[in-house]
């Protein structure tokens, strides 16, 4: 056979193998891609709601402005009348955007303090105020009017230089009153002027300029079809700068998409089924119960305890999915102290029982058959599976009953963050009782929260993993 003849052979084949791994603009083929393992093992993520809507910090910020002027909602427009000038609107508010005393730094240093191994940021929600200068959104970005910074720019080189942290940006698709959105709502979206002219030129400017880890998609108000989703994502997975590493989420369409294709699923805000799923999911949930940007009307009472975060935590990763935890900056750029406690207190857990939650997989059992208020989660070692029981109630009794272990002779149980083990004897067929000597206060590992790790067990085998 010539030379030629090889070559030109071998051409053919390597094409058609680059051509059976490029992912074609329909969902059959997005969701057949891989998610890259690094998001799996990360677990835990923080996530920041910032934008316009912190000047007024008021309700359920962020959605203030549709609330406002498109719901007419009372306590809006009441709020709105009494505190503001006649004829005041919405973009009054942009110039009291200042974010003077942001300091991508000091945020950087806070989100690495809270163990989380991602972040996400809103570069833009609904109200369509982009925090990068976006040149589809003229005098409405974060460069043109109130910091007159590219804040996304300054966000993705601090959390580059200073921390471990993937970085992941959050776009909303549409925006509440953007003429060209509303002209394609009021047509039954068979117009399609707005994602050629504004959508799509802001998510290649965010991939191709900042190139995040993860593409957190929301505001999906219409059908895939009108957004072009699948074309986007082939493009993404295919051809962008991000492609062998990106993630993406499920928020494409609002024509039954989310919860059944994309990346990982999120189904709903605060998403947290409590049993495990079948692909893999997200709980982005917030640490004010009430809204996700910052309110200045805020109470200790309307936060999340840290036995609650705790809960969060273990009950979301032991059904398999990442955790992404909210809060919300000022509008002068920075992190309240509240919010700031609570990062750093979870990031303490996660030092001592972190080995409970990053790359963890499912085990065969998500909370005990016995006792309430313990989650399981699983991983390998070099000793064979180790299965980590997350007790949220400290014991009343010196024992603890665990209705889902097989224990062996060969059965090692120990405590994240306490030197020495601890004794057990079985129970029956199946469980375990650990023997808990009295521990000193100052000797216990955490404040919330403890996790015993059992190695050598009958039934240590993970569920599955994604």
């Amino acid at each position: 056979m010539k030379t030629s003849t090889v070559l030109l052979c071998f051409t053919l084949i390597v094409s058609a193998y680059i051509c059976d791994c490029q992912y074609q603009p329909n969902w059959s083929s997005i969701d057949s891609r891989p998610l890259p393992a690094w998001y799996d093992e990360a677990k835990v993520g923080v996530f920041m709601t910032w934008g316009v809507y912190s000047v007024p910090s008021f309700g359920e910020t962020a959605w203030l402005w549709a609330f406002w002027q498109r719901d007419h909602v009372k306590p809006y427009v009441d709020y709105m009348t009494k505190n503001y000038r006649p004829g005041f609107t919405y973009a009054d508010f942009a110039p009291e955007f200042k974010a003077e005393f942001f300091n991508p730094d000091e945020w950087a240093e806070i989100i690495e303090a809270s163990g989380a191994k991602y972040f996400v940021i809103t570069t833009k929600h609904h109200e369509g105020y982009t925090l990068w200068p976006s040149k589809v959104s003229f005098n409405w970005n974060a460069m043109q009017v109130g910091p007159k910074r590219d804040l996304i720019g300054e966000l993705a080189t601090a959390i580059r230089n200073k921390t471990s942290l993937h970085f992941g940006l959050y776009h909303s698709l549409f925006a509440w009153f953007d003429p060209l959105y509303v002209t394609d709502k009021s047509n039954n979206f068979k117009t399609q002027l707005y994602p050629p002219a504004k959508a799509w030129p802001e998510l290649y400017e965010l991939v191709n300029n900042y190139k995040p880890e993860i593409l957190w998609s929301d505001g999906d108000a219409g059908p895939d079809w009108y957004w072009n989703s699948t074309k986007f994502l082939a493009w993404l997975y295919n051809e962008s700068p991000v492609k062998d590493y990106v993630v993406t989420n499920d928020r494409w369409g609002n024509n039954g998409i989310m919860c059944h294709h994309g990346g990982y699923y999120t189904c709903a805000d605060r998403y947290n089924p409590g049993k495990l799923q079948n692909h893999k999911w997200e709980n982005a949930m917030t640490l004010d119960r009430v809204a996700w940007a910052y309110r200045r009307t805020v109470k200790l009472s309307d936060l999340l305890s840290m036995e609650e975060l705790i809960y969060e935590i273990a009950s979301t990763v032991s059904c398999g999915g990442n955790i992404l935890v909210n809060v919300g900056p000022t509008a002068w750029g920075t992190i309240v102290p509240i919010f700031e406690q609570k990062l750093r207190q979870m990031g303490e857990w996660l030092k001592v029982n972190g080995e409970a939650i990053y790359g963890t997989k499912p085990w065969s059992h998500q909370n005990d058959t016995v006792t309430k208020h313990v989650w399981y989660t699983s991983k390998k070692t070099g000793n064979g599976t180790a299965v980590y029981a997350i007790v949220l109630s400290w014991p009343t009794t010196n024992t603890l009953t665990l209705g889902a272990p097989i224990p062996t002779s060969g059965t090692v149980v120990t405590m994240l963050g306490y030197a020495g083990s601890f004794g057990f004897k079985g129970i029956g067929q199946q469980g375990i009782t650990i023997r808990i000597p009295v521990i000193p206060f100052y000797e216990m590992p955490c404040q919330w929260g403890w996790v015993f790790k059992m190695e050598g067990l009958k039934n240590a085998a993970s569920k599955r993993g994604f």
